[in-house]
């Protein structure tokens, strides 16, 4: 099992984030961060494909639809070889942005090519047959289209500002360019004095370079920004996983160890309306947090490190897992075979026991807190999740009241009598009660009470029998196995497993045709398994 780290790490907050991206950027070259760097590569892709084919439209179109006044033969060519080039080019960057093994950086540089390219392009659309645009005042009215096109740039793929001003300054030399080869080569009129034509290209393409240099430094400080935020103590948060009503699960990554986890990070604005309740709500998921940590079964997530924001959010890092909760599995795929179900609970049974002993109760033992994965060469390993609401009298893990007034911790659908009532003392037969019904669900895809509200569900746990799970479903449920889930469904505590290692020997003396094994798990999860971890 991994070691579980329990220092108090703080998360860098919004400001602190901020004064070291300004340091960043004071300080040493601005370069791009890998995401910036993979989305502005898919994005320079795009671009060249449009680019390219709306060259191919707006150039070739109405040559082949004859509807294209021909100019002197040398000026046609060196216009259809531009044209060919351009589009070729766009296209090129397309292709080359959808190959996995070309590098990010490699093809936005390689963008600033064509860039340049594409500046020229559209200079030689626009002044290769000369400047005769009217002069009013001594001031054109207008600017060239290549200045749109070098503002755009740096925003569909932005570089470091150094190679944004140079690819700038080169494509706001196109049109001058253009202008000096086409009059010179080609006698195109210029119907403006040299002094007027220079002063309209400054004022024009080189202002818009210089702007675009401003805008490559802005993108990247605020990206640098953007990053400094995400990065929580020494880990950096790369996606979310899902959002919930407390707060959301972030796929991470050890800025060192490069090793993955995900982070649990609860927001201030999400824990409560006032200090009182938010407090309270923090002090669940630290109480969640510590009391995963002091367990050591290798069927309870790993927990590597826990604190507060500096802004109040509470936050702890545990493993990441490749699966899917037992609750998505049924809902997913439908009920499993008893034996399999058997495989689960037992592996259940081994976190619990643990913690039973521990004088830890869970006490939100439910589906979607029971994860099924794959593990390194293991398959249908579980993990238990979430021991936000457990209770202990251990001297290190004081018991503290964590729910409101009168109110029942745990879920409706997996709460055991004892739980809804606040009749006495709770303690791991609770668990072993709600894993009862996780059974059920299992095996039937049926929650053993289903009420039209949760006061309703709670009140058939209180006074209603079970039905027995093998009227619900298809499934062979061999005799004995439903005689242990009922055992476990028992109004009275005395009356089920005396704990949960008593229910794993119970569920390892049941005996079946054909047991399920590691090598029916791999087939399974070879046809049916997950795309991407989750928690």
């Amino acid at each position: 099992m991994v070691g579980r780290s329990m220092s108090k790490t703080v998360f860098l907050n919004k400001a602190s984030a901020t004064t070291a991206a300004d340091e960043a950027t004071r300080s040493g070259p601005l370069t791009l961060p890998p995401e910036l760097l993979a989305d502005a590569s898919r994005r320079l892709g795009w671009a060249g494909l449009v680019y390219g084919t709306t060259y191919l439209v707006a150039y070739f179109g109405p040559r082949l639809l004859g509807n294209y006044e021909a100019g002197s033969p040398r000026f046609d060519t060196v216009q259809n070889w531009t044209a060919a080039l351009s589009v070729a080019l766009g296209y090129w960057v397309f292709v080359l942005s959808r190959l996995a093994s070309f590098p990010p950086q490699r093809l936005l540089d390689l963008g600033l090519i064509f860039g340049v390219v594409g500046s020229f392009g559209i200079s030689v659309a626009e002044f290769a047959q000369g400047f005769t645009y009217p002069i009013v005042f001594g001031k054109y009215l207008g600017v060239p289209w290549e200045c749109v096109w070098i503002m755009l740039y740096p925003l569909v793929a932005p570089n470091t500002p150094g190679k944004i001003l140079a690819a700038s300054l080169a494509s706001a030399s196109t049109a001058p360019i253009t202008l000096f080869l086409a009059h010179t080569f080609f006698d195109a009129p210029i119907n403006v004095t040299s002094g007027q034509l220079v002063t309209y290209f400054v004022f024009t393409s080189y202002v818009c370079a210089v702007l675009a240099f401003v805008m490559a430094r802005v993108i990247i400080r605020y990206t640098v920004k953007l990053r400094g935020s995400r990065e929580v103590g020494a880990y950096e948060l790369i996606k979310t996983l899902g959002e919930g009503g407390m707060g959301e699960v972030w796929v991470a990554r050890h800025r060192l160890l490069a090793r993955p986890a995900a982070v649990k990070l609860i927001r201030p604005e999400l824990m409560g309306p006032d200090s009182h309740s938010r407090e309270t709500v923090s002090r669940r998921f630290e109480r969640e947090a510590r009391a995963t940590a002091l367990l050591g079964s290798t069927h309870t997530v790993d927990v590597y490190d826990y604190g507060r924001t500096e802004d109040g959010a509470f936050f702890y890092v545990m493993e990441l897992l490749d699966g899917m909760s037992v609750d998505t599995l049924i809902r997913r795929h439908g009920p499993i075979t008893a034996e399999r179900a058997v495989y689960l609970l037992m592996q259940v049974c081994h976190s619990l026991g643990e913690a039973h002993q521990r004088e830890l109760i869970h006490r939100d033992i439910k589906p979607a807190n029971i994860f099924v994965c794959r593990l390194g060469p293991d398959y249908d390993f579980v993990k238990v999740l979430d021991f936000g609401l457990v209770k202990g009298t251990t001297a290190d893990l004081p018991d503290t009241e964590l729910t409101a007034t009168g109110a029942a911790a745990g879920t409706p659908a997996y709460m055991a009598p004892e739980m809804a009532m606040g009749s006495g003392a709770v303690d791991g037969r609770a668990d072993l009660y709600a894993l009862g019904c996780v059974a059920y669900w299992m095996l039937t895809g049926h929650q053993v009470f289903e009420g039209e509200s949760s006061i309703a569900t709670i009140l058939k746990h209180v006074r209603d029998a079970p039905v027995p799970p093998s009227r619900r479903t298809e499934i062979y449920i061999p005799p004995e196995l439903e005689s242990i889930i009922l055992a476990c469904l028992a109004k009275e505590p005395a009356e089920r497993p005396a704990s949960a290692t008593d229910l794993m020997q119970r569920l390892c003396s049941i005996r079946f045709a054909r047991l399920w094994t590691t090598d029916r798990a791999r087939q399974w999860w070879d046809a049916h398994g997950t795309t991407a971890p989750s928690h």
